[in-house]
């Protein structure tokens, strides 16, 4: 947890907990090589005694000659304007001050005082809320410049330190207050168990954490590299083929001949949900809590969705059914417009001038090649039947630009001109797809698009003197 020559921020909240903690590590510094401040942050949630326990940290600091780091903010304010539950929006504004003295250098780990007690609280209480082996996990003793010394040591062993050493400490009289829940588990749970259940219920709920947060490390470290190697990135989007999602390893990857079919395809789904959970992480432009339904939805899409159909996730985040893929990428706010999705418009002009041109359109990473050949071909030059433009039935200059709402189009072999939306859902061209989907246009007529035949009535025939061949490719 700690280094020699680190320099460690003590958070103290005046709580008999904190207080031992900066006594044990004063006594500790020589041997550890440390060097000490401490931090204190004032939620302002107890008027005047919450001022009282700032004043008390501050005294007991310059008793012991350290330097004294302290911030406020007014939570219930914070919260009230988040519409955030009240200690989520303490314990962030809390962190993000830990965060912030981190970052300017003041300190390069910050140790708080959470007990075994602590512990067992907070795995008791994910246990009714509903959770996973994550949840079970409790709190971690580092989580990156925070580091947790006593996540080991009962509440009571530290009051008996204190008293030893004739330390004392403030209470908050919130921590008594069983309309909360963990103030019910702590003074009425616990002490239930131990009593006529289990003496060492604490113990046994630590190490619970401590196996959960072993095979949840283990696990997340698996679903990574399957994710690496299965997902792409690519303009802040995730794409996965739906078969490697549902079966992130084969059976030729895993010792499976003795397993059941079924019991197989349990294994193979919680490491599909845990690849679920990594990606959209790596997507997600905001805070948002993914739930076991929503994993089981993204799963579910992913099974049995449609083409083209989509889910929002929390924390900013669309999920959609791409064909034989799901595609994760951010959206921009609550309504759903996806942040990459702002339709691509573009308008090049083309007169043709010369016999070949290309047309460089950023807008789509790709390069359009204008071929001008003598037409009927030699035989063997090439093979473009139905993508050749009659030359001398075009007008000039042409217009290559992104797709319209309203453009139609008569490809060759078809009897009349169709909307170009309906010929790309006819294709199961997916909305995002389609979006700067290229058109050239001749005098206001649509001659050509990508992936279908050209226009009928332009297309080269017997009478055609010269023709003009379209080729697409992507920037090299």
């Amino acid at each position: 947890m700690l280094q020699p020559g680190d320099r460690v921020g003590v958070a103290v909240s005046s709580g008999a907990d904190s207080v031992a903690l900066l006594l044990l590590l004063l006594e500790l510094r020589a041997q550890l090589g440390v060097v000490l401040s401490v931090i204190h942050f004032n939620h302002k949630l107890r008027g005047k005694a919450s001022d009282a326990d700032e004043n008390f940290v501050a005294r007991l600091t310059a008793k012991h000659g350290l330097e004294f780091h302290a911030a406020s903010i007014e939570v219930a304010k914070k919260a009230k304007k988040e519409r955030a539950n009240l200690e989520d929006a303490a314990r962030r504004a809390r962190y993000d001050y830990f965060r912030s003295l981190v970052e300017s250098g003041v300190c390069n780990r910050i140790a708080v005082a959470h007990t075994a007690d602590d512990q067992a609280e907070t795995v008791l209480a994910h246990l009714f809320r509903g959770t996973g082996l994550a949840g079970l996990g409790g709190i971690h003793p580092i989580s990156g410049p925070v580091v947790r010394p006593l996540l080991g040591v009962r509440r009571n062993e530290l009051r008996h330190f204190l008293r030893a050493r004739k330390q004392t400490w403030r209470e908050d009289a919130t921590n008594r207050d069983t309309k909360r829940m963990r103030a019910r588990i702590r003074k009425k749970l616990l002490p239930l168990l131990e009593k006529q259940f289990q003496p060492a219920i604490v113990k046994h709920l630590a190490t619970l954490a401590e196996l959960a947060r072993e095979d949840e490390a283990f696990l997340d470290a698996l679903a990574e590299a399957r994710t690496v190697m299965l997902a792409q990135k690519k303009d802040g989007q995730v794409r996965i083929a739906v078969d490697d999602l549902s079966q992130p390893w084969k059976r030729g990857e895993f010792n499976a001949e003795n397993t059941e079919d079924t019991e197989f395809a349990e294994k193979k789904k919680a490491l599909s949900t845990r690849m679920v959970r990594r990606i959209v992480e790596k997507v997600k432009p905001r805070a948002g809590q993914l739930g076991a339904n929503h994993v089981e939805a993204v799963l579910e899409l992913a099974r049995s969705g449609q083409s083209g159909s989509s889910i929002s996730l929390p924390g900013g985040v669309e999920v959609r059914k791409d064909r034989d893929a799901l595609v994760f990428q951010a959206v921009e706010n609550a309504g759903g417009r996806a942040l990459q999705s702002a339709p691509r418009k573009y308008e090049y002009k083309i007169d043709l001038a010369e016999s070949d041109i290309e047309v460089r359109v950023a807008e789509l990473g790709c390069v359009f090649r204008l071929r001008v050949i003598d037409w009927p071909p030699e035989r063997g030059e090439t093979s473009t039947d139905g993508a050749v433009l009659d030359r001398d039935r075009l007008r000039f200059p042409m217009v290559l630009r992104n797709w319209r709402p309203g453009d139609r189009l008569r490809p060759m072999g078809h009897r009349s001109a169709h909307k170009l939306k309906r010929l790309l859902n006819e294709r199961h061209v997916s909305r995002w797809e389609r979006d700067g989907w290229p058109v050239l246009a001749s005098g206001g007529d649509l001659v050509w698009t990508r992936g279908f035949p050209v226009a009928a009535e332009y297309a080269a025939n017997e009478r055609t003197r010269a023709g003009i061949v379209i080729a697409e490719k992507k920037f090299e």
